[in-house]
């Protein structure tokens, strides 16, 4: 499957190949956003089950081993895909932007809440990571110079308040030293994610996350070979099925149909969708890990989604 980008796209409506038949019924305006929205959302869940497969992947990996064995293993799983596609190299132009999107999303987030999950609870990483969306939305303003609405930011700090509320009520109105962690996590990630936004409206979604995985190779090879001298593996099922999914779930999976379906609505208003994901989250620490759930969770659900259905009709 080939994608094109937003200038192609343009270009192609303006000016049809004589050898290229005309639809005989033009797609609707809406199609691309509806899309959009599904992809990202189909992102959403897939890094949804990342922190509770990332537990599971601890109990035979150490925290620096997991992390590097899953780019290793993102990585090779992109490299067959771009080798099948003859997916020629980005431009020179574009590398920059594929570090900073290696360095935020393949290495710095995956490893900080990985650390984080030593000391923290799944539910308590999940609420406090809930604060991505707005951090996300601020350096899109501060990259791209878009300004949404002010009813966007309204409802964009509504729900961030919400997840903030939510994480200081479960840590007992204090801060863990795993959050500090998942602070510095919010920070890279955001970043990774405004640069691998821009980069997907300048060539396809997956060729972003497959790139970045194959930019830090070297890196998560050099990684695995001392992580795994220095940390013990003690295999289980649990912890391989983990593995696999951070792998090829999460950290392949669930980036390229994230960065389609930013192209295709936006990085702002996409990073508002996953103020769902740490509920998310919580329902899969339930089920998977057998995490008890406090009587915030549902009113911190209600609020978060009300906050997702005004900033989506927001104008942003």
């Amino acid at each position: 499957m080939r994608a094109q980008s937003s200038a192609t796209a343009h270009t192609a409506k303006a000016v049809t190949p004589p050898h290229v038949s005309t639809p005989t019924r033009p797609s609707s305006p809406g199609t691309r956003p509806r899309s959009g929205t599904a992809l990202a959302l189909l992102g959403v869940f897939c890094f949804s089950l990342t922190f509770p497969s990332t537990v599971w992947g601890l109990e035979s990996f150490g925290p620096w081993s997991l992390v590097a064995v899953r780019g290793v293993l993102a990585a090779a799983v992109a490299a067959v895909f771009l080798l099948a596609q003859r997916v020629p190299l980005p431009e020179r132009r574009h590398w920059a932007g594929l570090a900073v999107v290696g360095g935020g999303v393949v290495i710095g987030f995956p490893l900080l809440t990985t650390l984080a999950l030593g000391t923290s609870s799944t539910a308590h990483a999940a609420v406090v990571v809930g604060l991505l969306p707005l951090t996300t939305a601020t350096f899109a303003v501060l990259r791209t110079g878009h300004r949404p609405s002010r009813a966007f930011w309204a409802a964009a700090g509504a729900g961030a308040t919400v997840v903030a509320a939510f994480s200081w009520q479960q840590g007992g109105g204090a801060l863990s030293a795993g959050d500090l962690y998942l602070f510095g996590a919010l920070l890279v990630c955001a970043a990774g994610y405004t640069e691998g936004g821009r980069l997907a409206a300048l060539m396809p979604g997956w060729q972003v996350a497959g790139w970045a995985l194959v930019l830090c190779l070297p890196v998560t090879v050099a990684g695995s070979a001392v992580a795994l001298s220095l940390e013990p593996v003690r295999w289980s099922l649990h912890g391989a099925v983990g593995l696999a999914w951070v792998a090829a779930g999460s950290t392949f999976l669930g980036l390229y149909v994230w960065y389609r379906g930013m192209a295709g609505i936006g990085v702002a208003r996409a990073s508002q969708l996953q103020l769902a994901q740490p509920l998310m989250t919580l329902v899969w620490s339930f089920w998977l890990l057998g995490e008890e759930l406090t009587w915030a969770a549902p009113l911190a659900a209600t609020g978060v989604l009300l906050c997702i259905a005004v900033t989506q009709r927001a104008r942003g």
